[in-house]
């Protein structure tokens, strides 16, 4: 039988108070005080030094502004906070370790439900998930536990300190499951199943693991360093990786199947980018969000000793609203853009980016240019973009995703001077694998279609999740996918 998220939060919660592993603390510091602790901001490069280098923007809290934040954790008897999480962080229980200082203990917290805890302190958007949901927001209306940065403080703790843990692992049952795509999903899913003694293999078909942890978030908002070390433990829990694997062209399913697989995740992601069809989108300097951040993240565009080529761009223009264009009009600005602007058809208040990534951006000299759109781009010699028509907009009535429909504003056409564009407005699933096996159901948007209690495909013993189930989702979202998936897979397994 397989249990609802809530019903899930409700029996892990159960479980974990049954093992009496609470901190009490209350007696150092009554409910009312903890209140009056203000949350405490994150330390940060200042906006001038940071658009002149590639350095985390955030600092990390230290040891004790991390135990003064844990310490306005209130320790609810009904933490809401755990049902906004998508992986079911015991959230109280690693923020109480962290006020008793016990910062190890935390991080091994962490890892029971959460394969890259240094990763989703940093990328994760806590603030419309576990955050949103904390008792501070929900009924005193007051800034929440900073959950997140909590998260992040202990996972660094723990690779700072050198004494990184590694999960407990069953024993060996020696079944084979293949993961395929080492995005957050798939790792996700292959941690979890490695914990169940799975022997599992990670398939991925690019030269760096990681998935879009890699290629699609730049490196002062998520080091390679900090994906690699998490990699690294699952590697010490028994995952397998295997890079420049293409499978549908490497090798497909069955022949993995031949080779004695017995079930399969896939989360191969969404990398075809999508564009708006306008005149002039074929002009030399537009391209995709997905292929300007993969240079310049992955393939070492702005590094000494590689030739993977990007243009710096003067005058930058991102199309789109979402995490992946404020990487990319950032990005550009650190590439010594000397305007880099955000061309957004919405309002403000409606950008689905997070609203750090909003704050830095405008701390950072990003110029928004909302409620406006391209409508064509031209050209004044040698086939390159020099400049793009834009068009006023005006919010009309809700469209079907509840937001106000964007309308053109007759008459209010102009042109700005733009050497670089970037179009971010949005992805594609992969269609490698559905293409290569048509048995596989899919979606009219060309996702797979899965069933919802176990991820598992219109053929058995194939599961999928993240951005090739979902379209697009967070780091978190896909990771959830990836944990409900490895449990869907297990019982599978155990049927068979």
């Amino acid at each position: 039988m397989f249990l609802s998220m809530s019903e899930f939060n409700q029996e892990y919660l159960k479980k974990e108070r049954d093992q009496q592993w609470r901190v009490d603390l209350r007696e150092s510091l009554k409910q009312k005080d903890r209140v009056k602790i203000e949350r405490l901001k994150m330390p940060e490069q200042d906006p001038r030094v940071r658009i002149k280098n590639n350095l985390e923007v955030n600092s990390g809290l230290t040891a004790e502004q991390a135990v003064t934040e844990a310490q306005r954790c209130l320790d609810c008897v009904n933490p809401t906070c755990i049902e906004g999480c998508p992986v079911n962080i015991n959230i109280p229980k690693f923020i109480k370790y962290i006020e008793a200082r016990d910062f190890l203990k935390a991080a091994q917290t962490l890892k029971e439900t959460n394969a890259l805890p240094a990763v989703c302190g940093r990328v994760c958007p806590q603030e419309v998930q576990c955050e949103l949901t904390c008792f501070y927001t929900q009924k005193l209306k007051k800034s929440p536990v900073a959950i997140g940065n909590l998260e992040r403080f202990a996972a660094d703790y723990e690779r700072e300190t050198k004494q990184i843990s590694v999960p407990e692992i069953k024993k060996q049952n020696n079944i084979k499951v293949a993961v395929i795509g080492s995005g957050p999903a798939g790792l996700a899913a292959a941690g979890d199943l490695a914990k169940s003694g799975y022997s599992v293999t990670v398939f991925e078909a690019l030269h760096e693991i990681g998935g879009v942890l890699k290629y699609g978030i730049p490196e002062f908002r998520l080091p390679n360093s900090i994906v690699d070390m998490e990699i690294d433990i699952l590697r010490k829990m028994g995952v397998f990786f295997i890079r420049d694997f293409v499978v549908g062209k490497t090798s497909d399913i069955n022949d993995l199947q031949k080779q004695g697989y017995k079930a399969f995740f896939i989360g191969s992601g969404a990398g075809l980018p999508r564009f708006m069809n306008i005149p002039g989108e074929n002009l030399i300097g537009i391209l995709s969000a997905n292929e300007y951040l993969t240079r310049v993240n992955l393939m070492g565009a702005t590094k000494p000793g590689y030739d993977t080529p990007v243009h710096p761009g003067k005058n930058v223009a991102v199309i789109g609203g979402g995490n992946t264009a404020m990487d990319s009009v950032r990005t550009a600005k650190r590439l010594g853009a000397e305007r880099a602007m955000i061309i957004y058809r919405r309002s403000l208040e409606e950008m689905p980016a997070r609203k750090e990534e909003i704050h830095h951006a405008m701390e950072e000299g990003i110029e928004f240019n909302i409620l406006q759109n391209p409508v064509e781009y031209l050209s004044q010699k040698d086939g390159r973009v020099s400049r793009m028509r834009i068009q006023k907009m005006e919010l009309g009535e809700p469209d079907e995703s509840g937001r106000r429909k964007p309308v053109p504003i007759v008459g209010s056409e102009y042109l700005i001077d733009t050497d670089l564009v970037i179009v971010s407005v949005g992805v594609s699933p992969n269609p490698l694998i559905p293409k290569q096996m048509p048995q596989l159901k899919v979606t009219r948007w060309g996702t797979l279609e899965v069933y919802p209690e176990t991820l598992e495909t219109s053929i058995t013993g194939i599961f999928a999740g993240g951005d090739i189930v979902r379209g697009g989702a967070t780091v978190i979202l896909a990771m959830g996918d990836g944990r409900k998936a490895a449990a869907g897979i297990d019982q599978y397994l155990k049927n068979l």
